[in-house]
């Protein structure tokens, strides 16, 4: 049985049967996502808009997402009973947020070129602000590795200067004491998210169209490049089943070996997904000036973040 979503509900269209990770083409007909994935009855909904541009969401302990207006510098906070509240103002542009392993929220201040640490108590910490002696163009998605080591992206957008003579990908060790360039070969890096074992990283390059998968080696490193699909989107998440999620025209929905499954159709282009709520059965997209939330029967592959740990 499947589910058919009308107006502001999901339209969810299965990929073409045989695709292979190479080609990842985008189906041009098909049926609605079977309930594997989406809830019975489910229906997107607009839960709050007039924002400006939204994005970066990021799960904390209790369910909670907390997702970025970029243009007024401000962090809001969903919470699993719909609400949404005004959580810090003046971050500097900030865009992708994660949390760590200790609850600290990890923000991508594209402003300032900072990669910074709000703790649980408000207090903020600088963890990097330069590479090479300059400072970084524009830091855009960060995701948390399970040893707490800091992966974000440094793509440039809106005419801004190139700083760092390319757009590059970047680590920051567990114990923060440096920062390391870890792909220096990609046109504009942007999403990225990591499996929850620690073992594979997938990066968006819209530049070039594509979206990669490494394998994360000793000390963080990403030897083992491999093509994941021919999209080349904005933020991305990773459900249980390991189906990769990717913010494009609207989201795509690829399996692991990189075949796309389904679509997601979104009144507003989005720009960044993760799985909230209790359950972590709850998919929160940002797009542009709105909020959606769509109820799926599959949950979300983030790391669990303990109160405390």
């Amino acid at each position: 049985m499947t589910t058919r979503l009308t107006a502001l509900t999901a339209t969810l269209i299965l990929a073409v049967l045989g695709l292979v990770a190479a080609d990842c083409a985008i189906a041009q007909s098909g049926s609605t996502l079977p309930q594997t994935l989406i809830a019975p009855d489910a229906a997107l909904s607009r839960v709050s808009g007039e924002y400006s541009f939204t994005e970066g969401p990021a799960v904390a302990a209790d369910g909670s997402v907390f997702f970025t207006d970029i243009p007024p510098s401000r962090i809001h906070k969903w919470s699993p009973d719909g609400t949404v509240t005004l959580f810090r103002e003046s971050t500097n542009g900030t865009n992708g947020l994660y949390f760590d392993g200790a609850g600290n929220l990890i923000c991508c201040e594209s402003g300032t070129g900072r990669i910074v640490s709000i703790d649980p108590s408000g207090q903020l910490t600088v963890l990097a602000d330069a590479y090479g002696g300059k400072r970084f163009n524009a830091p855009n998605d960060v995701w948390v590795a399970p040893d707490d080591r800091v992966y974000f992206s440094d793509p440039v957008y809106g005419g801004r200067d190139v700083v760092q003579g390319g757009e590059h990908v970047y680590s920051i060790p567990p114990d923060r004491s440096r920062v390391i360039r870890v792909i220096d070969h990609m046109v504009k890096p942007n999403g990225l998210i990591g499996t929850p074992d620690g073992t594979t990283l997938y990066v968006t390059d819209p530049g070039a169209g594509k979206t990669y998968r490494y394998a994360i080696g000793e000390g963080g490193a990403l030897p083992d490049r491999t093509p994941f699909c021919a999209v080349g989107g904005d933020g991305m998440t990773i459900d249980a089943q390991g189906n990769v999620y990717i913010a494009s025209t609207d989201i795509l929905i690829f399996d692991p070996s990189g075949a796309q499954i389904g679509i997601i159709d979104i009144p507003e282009r989005p720009t960044n997904i993760t799985f909230g709520g209790s359950e972590r059965d709850i998919l929160l997209i940002t797009a542009r000036t709105a909020v959606y939330t769509l109820k799926m029967a599959v949950s979300g592959a983030q790391r669990p973040i303990a109160a405390g740990e």
